[in-house]
């Protein structure tokens, strides 16, 4: 027996089936809080963001247009919530490195792949300690706007199409968004590698 799609387990839910609505929470909850904490570089606040969203579709449940896929807005309300935080405490996220890219036509590449660009190939590990700084200064500096597209695109396998659904921006100003967020990432991370080699000797 196939199991229940999300919008048939939200049109239980809104008859009266309380489990169909833990279900979604169950089935979704880890990746939302990935996304949030990848967002936000904060546990304690990704936990929270993810509560928060699920209390608002259990309230606005009504309201989702069945024609919709419900992930996609799912990801727009923890996006919503976690600009929120960001503003409210002035605060940067943090993007782990060694993912693989899962965006269109990636399969089996890394972000690093994209990020080297020309003969110049990072030499260190991803998952070493002077990679995960450099990135994670390099991200801080990075327009939340880019950052985002980037977490969307590459970490949670969404197309563009519903990417442009949940930033809420037309589907050629994600693509040029991730193209310029990608450019810009891979210049100043091959700027920073003679620096941490020196740094090293």
């Amino acid at each position: 027996m196939n199991a229940p799609t999300d919008e048939q387990l939200l049109r239980k839910f809104l008859t009266g089936e309380v489990a169909a609505f833990e279900l979604l929470v169950r089935r979704h909850s880890q990746e939302l809080y990935q996304f949030v904490l990848r967002f936000t570089g904060d546990s304690m606040a990704a936990e929270d963001v993810v509560q928060e969203t699920f209390l608002q579709v259990h309230g606005s449940a009504a309201g989702f247009d069945p024609t919709r896929r419900l992930k996609p807005w799912l990801f727009t309300i923890g996006a919503n919530k976690a600009r929120d935080h960001l503003r409210r405490l002035n605060r940067r996220r943090e993007v782990p490195f060694d993912a693989p890219i899962s965006g269109e036509s990636e399969v089996g590449r890394r972000f690093v792949d994209l990020l080297a660009g020309g003969d110049v190939v990072p030499d260190e590990d991803p998952a070493d300690d002077e990679s995960r700084i450099a990135v994670r200064r390099i991200m801080e500096a990075m327009p939340e706007k880019q950052a985002e597209v980037l977490i969307l695109a590459y970490y949670h396998r969404f197309p563009y199409k519903e990417i442009a659904e949940i930033v809420g921006i037309p589907l050629g100003t994600v693509k040029s968004r991730l193209h310029a967020a990608i450019v810009e990432f891979g210049r100043q991370y091959r700027e920073a590698a003679p620096k941490r080699r020196s740094e090293e000797r």
